[in-house]
């Protein structure tokens, strides 16, 4: 979502880098370009206004002025300002402190995202040794409640029986009185939405804050809808007092400003973030990691979550064993693939580290193809286990046998092991060389066979 705004912003800060001498007309020019840039990111023109004067104030300063590096000092307000507006240093967690079960409400406008949100919510709740109960308060949208109840299956986290009624406020009380006496400590209500906002709804959600007292009362919003999101939060808030906002749909190529101002204008914090349709697919809102994002400074920490989460530590070990024992052979290179898959797509990994995303494009990348993985992988699992180990023995008979196994052609076979070749040339040169040693792996190009 925020490729285009990070373009622009890097575009500005590029000028302002190839500029030896700092001058006050020179930050007021930057300044200038950046309000431009917010502003056709879709930011709320006041919190715009708001944030140029801060940045101002900060960047004008003598000890910036008569810095070494003062292009860098003007960045890193940039960017502790950035990060400010967004929410930096407010508590952003859920408080599920109440006596259980404790109420968790979502609402927002109908196509949100709210009931989608509901089972990744519970899921990661789940993660936390929490024990959810879905309820279905949807009762106006087709399906709704049977959407609900799928998503529950899949993720084989109950869901709670409406049974014929068709009363919002009675579906949650008899929910409440159900977990109560069924030992569920968390209610996530999935509330209904409607296209616009109106009496009717907000009437709703009133009585049913009122008979459930939510400790949570979460606005799920589309980011998609730009401008429009931060309208909407402001209109529930005035109603609800909502507790905090979920981002839906950061993977899209929506402009961001919602992420920008939603804060700023409601005064209260985005909790999470949705980035794709993978029921794990909620990360939680970090105000100083999005700023990094933005200015293309990558996000280290919440990639070390990811791999955390999704790499088993004994597996892991195992695999670093097998690394040192055996080398860099194609079965420690789809091992590792296996384990990347699991922290999601190749592209939004990149996008965590700092430069990657730059140096892909550089490189003619503008996105790593997903399915060119599946067909890594399904080459590489037509192999036996002796030509997996030992990829010199690949003659063209047994080329020809992968590429029927796998459904390729030798030709992508052929083309796959020049590349795995060169990464395995590169591994060896760069191993335990850290960080500058992968720096000057990605600017070569040559970080993955693909």
């Amino acid at each position: 979502m925020f490729d285009n705004l990070s373009e622009k912003l890097d575009a500005v800060f590029k000028k302002l880098r190839s500029r030896g001498h700092l001058t006050e007309e020179l930050v007021g020019e930057t300044l200038r370009e950046i309000r431009l840039v917010l502003l056709e990111a879709d930011v709320n023109f006041k919190v715009v206004k708001d944030f140029i004067a801060a940045v101002r104030e900060r960047a004008t300063g003598q000890e910036v002025l008569k810095s070494l590096t003062p292009s860098q000092q003007v960045i890193k307000i940039v960017r502790d300002e950035l990060a400010n507006l967004m929410g930096e240093g407010k508590d952003n967690r859920l408080d599920l402190s109440a006596r259980p079960p404790v109420a968790v409400m979502l609402c927002g406008l109908q196509g949100a995202g709210k009931t989608t949100t509901c089972g990744k919510l519970a899921l990661r709740l789940r993660k936390e040794k929490r024990n959810p109960l879905l309820v279905p308060a949807d009762v106006y949208r087709p399906a709704a409640i049977q959407q609900l109840k799928t998503v529950g299956k899949q993720l084989n986290i109950p869901v709670f029986d409406p049974g014929k009624s068709h009363n919002p406020v009675q579906i949650c009380q008899d929910a409440a009185s159900f977990a109560e006496l069924n030992a569920y400590d968390t209610l996530i209500l999935d509330t209904a939405g409607r296209l616009h906002i109106d009496e009717t709804l907000m009437n709703e959600l009133v009585r049913i804050k009122e008979a459930l007292t939510p400790r949570e009362i979460l606005l799920v919003a589309d980011a998609m809808t730009g401008q429009d999101a931060v309208n909407v939060a402001q209109s529930f808030n005035e109603q609800l007092e909502i507790t905090g906002a979920i981002l839906t749909k950061l993977d899209g190529d929506a402009r961001g400003g919602a992420a920008l101002s939603i804060l700023a204008v409601t005064g209260k914090p985005i909790k999470f973030i949705g980035l794709g349709e993978k029921m794990d697919a909620l990360e939680i809102f970090h105000a100083d990691r999005m700023a990094q994002r933005i200015l293309g400074m990558g996000d280290i920490l919440s990639l070390i979550e990811k791999a955390e989460a999704a790499i088993d530590k004994e597996n892991a070990s195992d695999m670093e064993a097998k690394l040192r024992k055996e080398g860099f052979t194609l079965e420690t290179f789809r091992d590792q693939l296996q384990a990347i898959k699991k922290m999601g797509s190749l592209d939004s990994i990149l996008k965590l580290i700092p430069g990657a995303g730059k140096l892909m494009k550089q490189a003619g990348q503008m996105q790593i193809p997903d399915n060119e993985l599946k067909k890594i992988e399904a080459i590489i699992n037509s192999m036996t286990r002796k030509e997996r180990r030992d990829h010199r023995i690949l003659n063209g008979s047994r080329r020809q046998r992968i590429a029927k196994g796998s459904g390729t052609s030798v030709q992508d076979i052929n083309q796959l092991m020049k590349r795995f070749t060169e990464t395995q040339k590169m591994m060896k040169k760069f191993q335990g060389l850290g960080p500058k040693g992968m720096k000057n792996l990605m600017k070569r190009g040559r970080g993955l066979p693909f």
